[in-house]
């Protein structure tokens, strides 16, 4: 992957977190993120078009917009989250420029992804992929693993 294609997908994550913590104007992304107009154009542009975010006009004129998790766009909080925790967790604790936090109590917490069923922690070897029944025969041949189902 070139570095430029790294560069919009690390924006994308930014963007995205930003509307996670309420921005919704191109403004608001901009003055935080301190990113080119052309790249979050691009950006806006690509998240809405793949239905993470939706545009939605607040002011008539001239027409400005503002732009909305749609329920795709929801779904990827988990995945933030994660991300968010992974890299703290590489820093030290007074270099961490944020931290989740319980709303109601303040206090920090420390995300790990649990199966919905046993709540099992997925972060062990006792979880690999196999491939699944869309899998291409190279998957199949990679992820050779069949589990009755």
């Amino acid at each position: 992957m070139r570095s430029s294609a790294v560069r919009r997908e690390w924006w994308t994550l930014l963007i995205l977190h930003d509307v996670f913590d309420g921005y919704r104007r191109f403004d608001q992304f901009q003055e935080n993120l301190r990113i080119s107009s052309s790249m979050l154009t691009a950006r806006l542009k690509a998240l809405v078009a793949n239905g993470l975010l939706e545009r939605r006009p607040y002011q008539d004129s001239p027409v400005r917009y503002e732009y909305v998790l749609t329920d795709l766009g929801r779904s990827l909080r988990p995945v933030i989250i994660a991300l968010a925790a992974w890299g703290n967790s590489r820093l030290d604790p007074a270099e961490r420029s944020m931290v989740l936090v319980d709303a109601t109590t303040g206090a920090e917490v420390d995300p790990i992804i649990v199966d919905r069923t046993t709540g099992r922690r997925l972060d062990t070897e006792e979880f690999i992929f196999t491939a699944g029944p869309a899998a291409s025969a190279p998957f199949r041949a990679r992820y050779p693993h069949i589990f009755a189902r």
